[in-house]
């Protein structure tokens, strides 16, 4: 089982940023835990929303070419509690991306408030300097029926027709 954190992209700038949303229920088994008496979603799903939101950003900049994997939560801070029957809002935003990898720059909001910062780098591990062999397949972007993939087909599509429109 793959566990998704995101519902879908609102905004997909190929290349420079990313605006993803996820909404919170109390039909996810881990708020039920977290904490008894008071769910809340834990941060380190919130960062893990945004590793996957920024992870599609910078896999879709290579043209899925690349095996793309978190390799570095560079700073990561909150300031709100996320409850179930909110929609949070996930901005990644590519700082920078070089062959062997890339750093985001992250914020996650809530109606407006922002509820975290989260600044992520990313390895493209088929670049990798240490000489490792990894599979031939890629192991996140793999199958034309990716998950990740689907996610992004309604967005992409509408920029398309809006940049042949003009």
């Amino acid at each position: 089982m793959r566990w998704i954190w995101i519902d879908k992209f609102k905004e997909f700038e190929t290349g420079k940023r990313a605006v993803a949303i996820k909404n919170v229920t109390l039909a996810e088994e881990h708020l039920h835990d977290h904490f008894p008496g008071f769910p809340v979603m834990p941060e380190c799903l919130m960062i893990e929303a945004m590793a996957q939101t920024a992870g599609i950003l910078v896999g879709e900049a290579k043209k899925f070419q690349e095996k793309v994997i978190l390799a570095k939560i560079k700073k990561a801070v909150f300031f709100d509690f996320v409850k179930p029957g909110d929609t949070i809002e996930l901005e990644a935003n590519i700082e920078s991306i070089a062959p062997e990898a890339a750093s985001i720059s992250g914020k996650i909001t809530r109606d407006g408030k922002i509820i975290a910062e989260i600044d992520l780098m990313f390895s493209h591990i088929d670049q990798n300097l240490a000489g490792i062999e990894f599979p031939e397949e890629n192991f996140v972007f793999g199958s034309e029926t990716s998950v990740f993939k689907t996610l992004l087909q309604d967005i992409l599509l509408k920029s398309s027709k809006k940049t042949e429109a003009n």
